[in-house]
């Protein structure tokens, strides 16, 4: 699998004679969703406008009532970004100071952010090889340690978050919450759609897998806004009154705060957008199942992919596992390769989109250093952290598009 010099294929690219010169393809490209939907979105705004009813109000309500029934959920509360839904979410369980709460070291910032703004102690564990999402048996070995430390602060909530679009193993954090006591929070912030079939048989989607959720409606997801937008859900009537408290200044009635909340409360406009994209999402999710099962059958017919199951890349270019268990919506396509910073280089010169998700895993960031962690703690979350590569997925890529891509990085590799 190792590339020649970057020179050497840089040169034998350009000059090869059965080289034929490919089309770019961006990593993303939301004009194309936005041709399709042009008209009724513009409607849908100008029909706010003309409400006068910009915050909260009819837009939204409508919105969290189709969200309630597209989940399956009881309670659907929009709020001003996916971050601050995460927030909600641990606040309206009452998790705060004196508490820990068990998360990923390999996910975005926010994962973690949340937490601490909660007033809460970040408790990391390492993370599945295959999946990359927080192991189970990593987190019943971090509360296990966590409670031998003789911490002051008391284990109150396990947060896993469903990366790329896969479910966590909601059976082995079911179980660990039901041991332990502890609340489960999904970060669902990439996987509006995804779902989980328990070992009962009972197949529940993302969003209603745990005590409370939150969700991102950020430009880039599978259900997005335009704009900054996000929301919390849950199941039980008590922690849905304490989300629409907190997302208002901790106001239940007007201009009496009975906690300290914050203004996180999701916009008409974005409201009105997402009740239209809502209606093409399972669409949409199914179209990069597609897409996905097509990278995987041209990286295997091109001889490029490691064997399913593995997660070496000396092996071969690694391969999104699906746990049987899950219903992937792949809000990210990404594989593990070697040599990745030579490999973005030479895509980016032949104008092919990807990025990196992520780059430094959240133990290791300078702002959280005062968690303690060190390099090497969590061996799967670094090694992963420098081989992922993601790659164009949306359900408006065409099948040549991607298709390029896999020639693109034949290329790079034969």
């Amino acid at each position: 699998m190792s590339p020649e010099a970057p020179e050497t294929r840089s040169s034998a690219v350009l000059t090869s004679p059965s080289t034929r010169e490919l089309a770019p393809v961006p990593l993303l490209d939301l004009g194309r969703e936005f041709s399709a939907i042009h008209v009724e979105v513009m409607e849908a705004i100008e029909a706010v406008l003309s409400t006068q009813k910009y915050i909260l109000g009819p837009a939204v309500d409508a919105f969290e009532r189709e969200a309630e029934a597209a989940l399956g959920v009881k309670h659907a509360l929009g709020c001003a970004s996916g971050t601050d839904a995460l927030w909600l979410a641990l606040a309206a369980l009452e998790i705060g100071p004196g508490h820990a709460v068990v998360s990923t070291p390999f996910s975005f910032f926010a994962t973690v952010s949340s937490v601490l703004r909660a007033g809460a102690q970040p408790l990391l564990a390492d993370i599945d090889p295959l999946t990359y999402n927080l192991c189970p048996e990593a987190t019943r070995e971090a509360i296990a340690a966590h409670a031998a430390s003789g911490a002051a602060t008391k284990v109150k909530g396990i947060q896993p978050v469903h990366l790329y679009g896969q479910c966590a193993d909601m059976d082995g954090f079911q179980a660990l919450a039901d041991e332990f006591g502890v609340k489960l929070v999904e970060d669902a912030a990439q996987a509006w759609g995804a779902s989980w079939t328990y070992a009962n048989g009972t197949t529940k989607l993302a969003g209603g897998l745990g005590d409370a959720a939150a969700f991102s409606f950020y430009p880039t997801k599978n259900l997005s806004a335009m704009g900054d937008a996000g929301m919390a859900t849950t199941n039980d009537d008590v922690t849905a009154e304490r989300l629409h408290m907190l997302r208002a200044h901790g106001m239940r009635k007007r201009y009496y705060h009975d906690e300290v909340g914050w203004n996180c409360r999701l916009d008409s406009v974005q409201a009105a957008v997402l009740s239209i994209k809502l209606r093409r999402v399972e669409a949409g999710n199914e179209r990069r199942r597609e897409i996905a099962a097509l990278y995987g059958r041209l990286f295997r017919e091109a001889g490029l992919a490691a064997p399913a199951g593995s997660w070496d890349i000396a092996d071969g270019i690694v391969l999104p596992h699906t746990d049987p268990r899950a219903r992937h919506v792949f809000h990210q396509y990404v594989v593990r390769v070697s040599d990745r910073e030579q490999l973005r280089e030479h895509l980016s010169q032949l104008k092919i989109g990807s990025e990196i998700f992520y780059p430094l895993p959240l133990h290791l960031q300078s702002s959280l250093a005062h968690l303690g962690y060190r390099e090497g703690q969590f061996p799967v979350a670094e090694q992963a952290a420098k081989e992922v590569l993601a790659l164009p997925i949306y359900p408006e890529l065409r099948d040549a598009e991607a298709a390029t891509v896999v020639e693109a990085i034949r290329r790079f590799y034969r």
